[in-house]
């Protein structure tokens, strides 16, 4: 029995259908219960009773968490993080212990190795350089959780995930959609930075693979499509899964970047056409795992569900 936190979230209910699809028992944490398979745990922090959750679990997948917030209006930003990602995860870890699980795979973020690469591509061997509370808060609990790892036996697995879509993706991502969905020019022919990211399908696989691999534990991984691209080659996929065709409008980055500026989105910007890489050679090795689909199939399905979303509203 493997116990899922955050099962309501994006990446939540993919893993939980794979699950299920492939016959793996497994329970839903969540806040309120409103299924036969979900477990109530409240809210996620150092003073969360996991102990029903986990009973009878032989492995955790824990993807609840603070999730990263653009603009964070709370008072003490890395205190909420940390009370979240850092406190609960490792109240869950303990008792995860206590109840005779396993293994315990957490997934962190590659915010944890910065927010920016230059010629050379992010490793889960770097020196980890956050750039945020929310990267930081992640950070503190990958240290705390490999610590009680070689303390107590618990065989603890770190996943990295870059930006990871889908169909029903939210931010950046989905603002593109819509943006090609518009059939206008696009300033993007010029876009230079490359950018590594991981379909959710993709992501689900690997997490499932670290519940089970004997070469996981102990291990921090780094994963994606495999298939890096800059924000034009992304914008032209969306539009080939649309059926449409699309202008890129060959505008200089720095000329982007400036106006993007004087708009208050600077960080926008810098996810558009920055360069943010990560190696996933050594998930490959180790663990013998490769993406089950390819960057066109996942991006066709995330533009079939948007479609689908938009129809069913003007019904």
């Amino acid at each position: 029995m493997i116990l899922v936190t955050g099962s309501n979230g994006f990446v939540g209910r993919e893993l939980c259908q794979a699950l299920a699809q492939r016959g793996i028992r497994f329970r839903a944490a969540v806040r309120t219960a409103a299924k036969q398979d979900q477990v109530a745990v409240g809210n996620l922090d150092g003073s969360t009773d996991w102990r029903a959750a986990l009973a009878g679990c032989s492995a955790v997948i824990h993807l609840a968490a603070r999730v990263h917030v653009m603009s964070d209006t709370v008072e003490d930003p890395l205190r909420a993080y940390r009370e979240v990602n850092l406190e609960g995860t490792l109240r869950l870890a303990r008792q995860a212990v206590e109840a005779g699980v396993k293994r315990f795979v957490f997934v962190s973020s590659v915010k944890v190795n910065g927010e920016a690469t230059a010629s050379t591509p992010f490793s889960a061997a770097d020196r980890p350089a956050p750039c945020d509370p929310y990267g930081q808060s992640k950070m503190e609990a990958e240290t705390a959780l490999l610590e009680l790892g070689r303390e107590t036996g618990l065989e603890v697995v770190i996943v990295r995930p870059p930006l990871v879509y889908g169909p029903g993706v939210k931010a950046n991502f989905l603002n593109l959609v819509k943006l090609v969905r518009l059939g206008l020019p696009l300033p993007f022919g010029m876009a230079n930075g490359y950018r590594s990211m991981v379909a959710v399908e993709n992501l689900v696989d690997l997490l499932i693979t670290c519940t089970v691999h004997p070469n996981a534990p102990g291990a921090v991984f780094m994963v994606s499509d495999g298939q890096d691209m800059h924000v034009g080659d992304l914008v032209r996929m969306i539009a080939k899964a649309m059926g449409k065709n699309v202008f890129l409008l060959p505008v200089p980055p720095v000329v982007l970047r400036s106006a993007a500026r004087l708009a208050g989105k600077s960080a926008v910007a810098d996810r558009l056409f920055g360069s943010l890489q990560v190696d996933i050679g050594a998930t490959l090795e180790r663990l013998q795992w490769k993406p089950v689909v390819s960057p066109q199939f996942a991006i066709g399905r995330t533009v079939d569900h948007f479609l689908g979303n938009q129809e069913s509203k003007t019904r």
